[in-house]
């Protein structure tokens, strides 16, 4: 009899429909510099086990007509206190926010998550993403 997934499909798009504040934006004034913002105690939730999950949230990105406006940003990434959410997902759910509502030319978002169980996770998503899905 084969054994039921532990992971289902559910707990793969936990927290994917979520509704999150908007992050304002506001008009750059210079081309061709970075920007980089760090969230040294970020914190979501298992959707698996329910147990909080800690990290480091690092954005940089390039503006083009947009910088993000860093109170909204931090109630956005407050949001996901208390949300079910893998990690993997919640770096590319931040990225695509970010090109979202600042489009700036690119954008990295990093997490870096404390090890749980003697494995630490670090994900990194980037955009422009690539054209064509690896593996699919």
């Amino acid at each position: 009899m084969p054994k039921p997934p532990r992971y289902t499909r559910e707990h793969a798009e936990a927290g994917l429909g979520a509704r999150f504040p908007e992050i304002e934006t506001w008009p750059n004034q210079f081309p061709g510099y970075e920007i980089v913002v760090d969230d040294p105690e970020f914190t979501s939730v298992c959707p698996k086990t329910g147990l909080p999950d800690f990290g480091r949230l690092t954005v940089r990105y390039m503006p083009a007509k947009h910088c993000l406006e860093l109170k909204s940003l931090k109630e956005y990434l407050q949001a996901y206190r208390n949300l079910g959410i893998f990690q993997e997902n919640i770096v590319n759910r931040v990225l695509e926010d970010v090109v979202r509502w600042a489009k700036p030319v690119w954008a990295e978002v990093k997490g870096d998550f404390r090890p749980r169980g003697g494995i630490s996770t670090v994900v990194v998503a980037r955009w422009p993403r690539p054209k064509k899905r690896l593996g699919v």
